[in-house]
């Protein structure tokens, strides 16, 4: 869908985080919409000449494509802000509150939302009070499975289902491979689900949930960008009802860390239909097997359309 007066975009994708490819496939996919949209669209790497040749270029809109800590640990959308670029996306502060799993999900159970009970471990503490004794008051605690995962992080890296009391050693060894600090939370069973929030300057809106059904039974990397390995329903098959009480709950965990523009919020809805707030992704995957286009697409919109009314509207803060 052509857009008028199309703006100077550039789309930054790559970078050195696990999630690169990831990154880059995003990243195509959102320039590719933005220029049948009728922007000019340059696509880049965020590396050392990155700065000099945004302060030199002085596009009007940028729009990060970053997975992982190159773009959602808020250092790049700090430096971004002290340029005076405009952004698609959250504040680095925001940003910052959302990386961090323990964070979110604290400031998530204190505005009110459903969330599975947990232990935080540093690799430190881990390692000093011992690791068998840490293990045992943690099963102890937190009874049933279990699912242990990095402090930060996305695409489901580092993430380990825990059904079997001898699994988990193994599981916080994975977890603290990609972070200092592991969380290891209560397994709640139920329904997997995505809920996209846009805001193109009229206030958040949760998009159509999307239900996720991975053929092995977990969502992993593999099951998340790999065609065939997961089956997903958009709209989700959840009641009316509870379906609007998840869209509720995404917004409200939107608002809750303070994001801007575009997240995805994920959920396990329990069989009672109560939604358990998982994580929230302030640079969610765009990719062709990406959640968020799947919920554009179901919500009766193209990503050409939301991605150029994200665009415009960073440029439009901009100007205020």
């Amino acid at each position: 869908m052509s857009d008028s007066s199309g703006l100077y975009v550039v789309v930054l994708a790559g970078g050195i985080s696990h999630e690169r490819d990831v990154s880059l496939r995003s990243g195509r996919r959102v320039a590719d919409a933005l220029a049948e949209a009728g922007h000019r669209v340059v696509l880049r790497d965020p590396d050392a000449g990155l700065l000099p040749y945004l302060a030199n270029e002085h596009p009007d809109v940028v729009f990060p494509a970053l997975h992982g800590s190159s773009g959602e640990d808020g250092s790049l959308l700090d430096l971004l802000n002290a340029l005076g670029v405009p952004t698609v996306g959250s504040t680095g502060a925001a940003a910052r509150r959302a990386w961090s799993k323990p964070v979110a999900s604290s400031l998530a159970t204190h505005a009110g939302l459903a969330v599975p009970r947990s232990i935080v471990l540093s690799n430190e503490a881990f390692r000093e009070l011992g690791a068998a004794s840490v293990l045992r008051v943690v099963r102890e605690a937190l009874e049933g499975d279990l699912v242990v995962k990095p402090g930060s992080g996305g695409s489901a890296q580092g993430v380990t289902i825990v059904d079997e009391p001898n699994e988990l050693p193994r599981a916080m060894v994975e977890a603290f491979t990609y972070d200092d600090v592991a969380v290891v939370e209560h397994r709640v069973h139920g329904t997997e689900i995505a809920v996209a929030v846009i805001d193109t300057g009229d206030g958040p809106r949760a998009l159509t949930p999307v239900e996720i059904e991975p053929r092995t039974g977990v969502y992993g990397f593999q099951a998340r960008y790999n065609a065939g390995e997961t089956t997903f329903y958009a709209p989700s098959r959840l009641s009316d009802a509870v379906s609007t009480s998840v869209a509720d709950a995404a917004v409200h965990a939107h608002r809750t860390l303070g994001l801007r523009d575009l997240s995805r919020i994920d959920f396990i809805v329990d069989t009672e239909g109560t939604p358990w707030f998982l994580e929230a992704n302030v640079i969610p995957g765009l990719t062709e097997t990406s959640l968020v286009p799947l919920a554009i697409e179901a919500s009766g919109t193209d990503a050409a359309t939301v991605y150029s009314g994200l665009v415009r509207a960073a440029a439009a803060r901009a100007q205020v």
